[in-house]
């Protein structure tokens, strides 16, 4: 792996240009897949990934996304709606020198992966996604549903001034750390794990930037587009025991995508690709490999 960094001005009118740090690995000449984290992870939350997707050949790119870890942090919520988060991937990809990419997102860097295959399906060669809902049956399905509303009350919290900050911030991120462990099945995060999230929690202005995506997500909402069904082909892995999603939400999901499917893995949660690592890249390998990429292995 190579660690660098990318200057990214997108195409969305307004958007603030970011410095994104980005690790690479693969060969050059790869098909490029691009890894999109979640709340609270960055690059490193992909390391079981990085290297199965490398030696089959592909051309990773794993970007810190804006206000996470190393990467820029622009001020002001309005920095981090989800049509400049989108347009952070297509800058990503014209850096990268391609017109399209196979994009991989979780949690958050699934919402994100799934606007970009709704805004810009001509730059999504395949959207794979883990543990995270296409935008529009999240907010629709939360409102319909106490279950999903109980479980998303963090979003509410999140919403206000510097007090979710200070909470998490206490005893050296104490109660985001609980939460991985709690939220995981016993022993995904190790000790050395946590200290590697504590390290990028700790980046000035982190915190305060990583929650202003859940801002930006209520007070300033994506453009309209005239569809928001997915074109491409898609993949949606689910773990079951998710604390935060239902389960529903992923077959609501899959039915918004003219070519898509749904795999459950039922003993794994909400951070699927830390604790079924091996299955999780098998079925990543197996959907890219169907597009007619040749893996190395094969």
């Amino acid at each position: 792996m190579t660690h660098t960094f990318v200057d990214i001005n997108g195409p969305v009118a307004g958007a603030t240009p970011v410095r994104l740090h980005v690790v690479q690995a693969g060969p050059d000449a790869g098909p490029l897949v691009i890894l999109l984290h979640g709340f609270p992870e960055f690059w490193y939350g992909w390391t079981h990934q990085i290297a199965a997707l490398a030696e089959a050949g592909f051309r990773v790119w794993v970007p810190d996304q804006r206000g996470y870890n190393l990467s820029d942090k622009p001020m002001g919520v309005e920095a981090y709606t989800l049509d400049a988060l989108v347009g952070d991937v297509l800058g990503l990809i014209k850096a990268a020198g391609r017109q399209k990419a196979i994009i991989v997102g979780h949690d958050w860097g699934a919402v994100v992966a799934w606007w970009t295959a709704v805004s810009f399906p001509e730059r999504v060669e395949r959207l794979i996604v883990l543990n995270g809902p296409h935008p529009s049956v999240m907010m629709r399905f939360a409102l319909r549903h106490s279950g999903q509303l109980l479980r998303s009350w963090y979003i509410g919290f999140f919403q206000l001034p510097w007090l979710p900050e200070t909470i998490i911030s206490w005893a050296n991120y104490a109660t985001l750390a609980r939460t991985l462990r709690r939220s995981s099945r016993p022993g995904t995060f190790t000790e050395a794990d946590i200290q590697q999230y504590k390290t990028a929690w700790s980046q000035p202005g982190a915190i305060h930037s990583m929650l202003n995506w859940y801002r930006a997500s209520l007070r300033k909402p994506p453009a309209p587009q005239s569809t928001e069904r997915i074109f491409v082909p898609t993949l949606l892995i689910w773990g079951v025991r998710d604390q935060f999603l239902k389960r529903e939400i992923a077959q609501l999901s899959v039915d918004y995508c003219n070519n898509g499917r749904v795999v459950f893995i039922e003993n794994a949660t909400h951070w699927v690709h830390h604790e079924e690592a091996r299955r999780v890249n098998e079925l990543i390998l197996q959907e890219i490999n169907s597009s007619g990429h040749p893996s190395v292995e094969s």
